[in-house]
């Protein structure tokens, strides 16, 4: 983890303050989640919006927590313009995966900058398959590519099973923006790791094949 950067700081503070906004404020708060239905009669600002709201505190710290540990990889490798592309692309896919997938369900509802911060973490393994991560939960060191795998399997999971109050299709589709994006600013990668993009491109074929097949 190295030193962090301006524009970190500035996405961290306009979470905090806009989530705090809507902790206090639950006009502003129905104003600008995700809902579907909402979505569907025009109001297409809640699928950019959303990504700055939080349900509550323990919420809005993991997520930037999680982004202050990975945002330095992505800027020290790819730089400032192409780390802010990458999280608000993995944000806007994150939103696009939910309202595809929950599109006729008109009373569902999310928030949190989940897919955006999932896209700079699946960057980063991209960046640097070989960092080793390490969790509370779980004192063994991990290595990033197979968190990277393991996570997208597990949002697979709970896609499927529509388990817990969670977003899985936003981490996902998040997942998939932070995947395809950094590719696309970043070639050299298909020289460099090659093999390490064919395995975390794995879960997203899943994904894909199992929707084709109904199962999802």
């Amino acid at each position: 983890m190295g030193q962090l950067d301006l524009v970190t700081i500035i996405i961290i503070a306009a979470n905090v303050i806009i989530s705090y906004k809507g902790f206090i404020d639950f006009g502003f708060f129905e104003k600008y989640k995700f809902s579907i239905g909402a979505i569907s009669r025009g109001e297409q600002f809640r699928l950019f919006s959303s990504g700055f709201l939080h349900v509550d505190n323990a919420h809005l710290f993991f997520n930037m927590f999680s982004l202050y540990f990975f945002a330095d990889v992505v800027i020290g490798y790819l730089g400032i313009f192409s780390f802010v592309i990458i999280y608000i692309g993995s944000l806007l896919l994150g939103s696009l995966l939910s309202l595809y997938f929950h599109k006729h369900e008109y009373h569902y509802t999310a928030v949190g900058a989940s897919g955006a911060v999932m896209g700079i973490i699946y960057s980063a393994i991209l960046l640097q398959p070989g960092m080793s991560l390490t969790f509370f939960m779980i004192p063994i060191p991990i290595p990033a590519y197979i968190f990277g795998i393991g996570y997208l399997l597990y949002s697979i999971y709970g896609m499927k099973t529509k388990m817990g109050n969670i977003g899985h299709d936003a981490h996902f589709g998040g997942a998939i923006g932070g995947y395809i994006i950094t590719l696309m600013l970043a070639p050299q990668l298909f020289k460099i790791n090659l093999l390490m993009i064919i395995l975390l491109a794995l879960p997203i074929i899943l994904l894909l094949v199992l929707k084709k097949l109904g199962k999802m």
